[in-house]
């Protein structure tokens, strides 16, 4: 199985699990508070993480052209997306809103094949949309849902479309470094929910919560985010929100094990449709004749045959290893998905 994959389902695992260990660990705050100290949580901690792995503090490596990416990522995903789903929640029924969020999914997919023209076929198509059924089918409300007008709903849309621009715009900075960009984005994230919930009348929590939801934020949200970084980074932005989409399964089955809560039939048939949805996507296989363009970026990469180049410096043979390094034109034909090398047209 490709690794990126595998990083994808890994961060949607981390990133489901959070709401069982949230409520495992009793954390019974405002949904706004307690995404701000989650988002806190995995900024705090993948900015100490990255100090102790460089020794100090060191440059992003982000080159001029790729902050704005980076900055209306930050703008999009965690400033607006946070802001309309508050508002969006105080006008919606909490079934109905969950429901809702599997449009993030769809929207980034949407986005990426006609924005941002990354390849799909119907295989792609097909896969996603057994992903995305079963998680409409999870989160299908089993009572009565109370309507309370259109605006609720369509607030939380517009925080999906917020977050698939956030998805979308992240792939552009994917080849630069993963802990840094998830860092950054879980600080602006926290500050803003945070900001919000206290804005609103709530208060922290003393620090026996407060510890415990700093550091489910770090798992669940801090490096799932890093892993998320690094599965668009060899994956693209539709396929890994479509893996991704796995995380409400996954957080109820992790909920099945560790609080005892009862199986549902949604929840098997919900399983099914996932299932299908991964095993269609992993027995994609994308190949014809493709050219490279010239290409100049820093990111860990191992010497195989899209990274034929010298070095400038002394290096003593350790692989992977990160540094700037030039890409020359070629064209031959492999197996690929859309990943940082591979964004040409069809």
């Amino acid at each position: 199985m490709n690794t990126s994959i595998l990083y994808a389902l890994a961060a949607a695992a981390l990133f489901g699990a959070s709401t069982p260990l949230a409520k495992l660990l009793g954390l019974n705050l405002s949904p706004i508070l307690l995404a701000g100290l989650l988002y806190m949580g995995s900024g705090l901690g993948l900015t100490l993480a990255r100090l102790i792995r460089d020794r100090g503090w060191r440059p992003s490596g982000l080159t001029s052209p790729e902050w704005p990416w980076l900055i209306g990522a930050i703008a999009f995903g965690g400033i607006l997306g946070p802001v309309a789903l508050m508002f969006g929640l105080t006008l919606t029924s909490g079934a109905t809103a969950s429901l809702m969020l599997n449009l993030e999914s769809v929207l980034t997919a949407v986005l990426a094949w006609v924005v941002f023209k990354e390849n799909a076929d119907r295989r792609i198509v097909i896969g996603m949309l057994a992903i995305v059924a079963g998680g409409v089918l999870l989160a299908w409300p089993q009572g009565a849902v109370h309507s309370l007008g259109w605006t609720g709903p369509l607030l939380v849309a517009l925080a999906c479309a917020c977050w698939a621009i956030d998805n979308n715009l992240t792939r552009k900075v994917s080849a630069s470094d993963a802990l840094f960009i998830a860092g950054v984005k879980g600080l602006c994230a926290g500050l803003v929910n945070c900001s919000l919930a206290l804005s609103l009348g709530a208060s922290l929590p003393p620090m026996t919560v407060l510890g415990p939801t700093l550091i489910v934020g770090f798992l669940g949200y801090g490096i799932s985010l890093v892993l998320f970084v690094l599965a668009l980074r060899g994956l693209g932005s539709a396929r890994t929100g479509a893996y991704f989409s796995t995380a409400p399964f996954l957080g109820a089955a992790i909920a099945i094990l560790l609080l005892g809560e009862s199986v549902t039939a949604s929840f098997w048939a919900a399983s099914l449709l996932m299932g299908l949805g991964v095993w269609i996507h992993l027995k994609e296989s994308h190949a014809h004749e493709h050219e490279h363009q010239a290409l100049l970026h820093r990111h860990r990469h191992v010497h195989d045959e899209h990274h034929q180049h010298e070095h400038e410096f002394e290096w003593d043979g350790t692989e992977p290893h990160s540094h700037e390094h030039p890409h020359t034109p070629m064209r031959h034909s492999h197996a690929h998905f859309p990943d940082i090398h591979h964004r040409h047209k069809h």
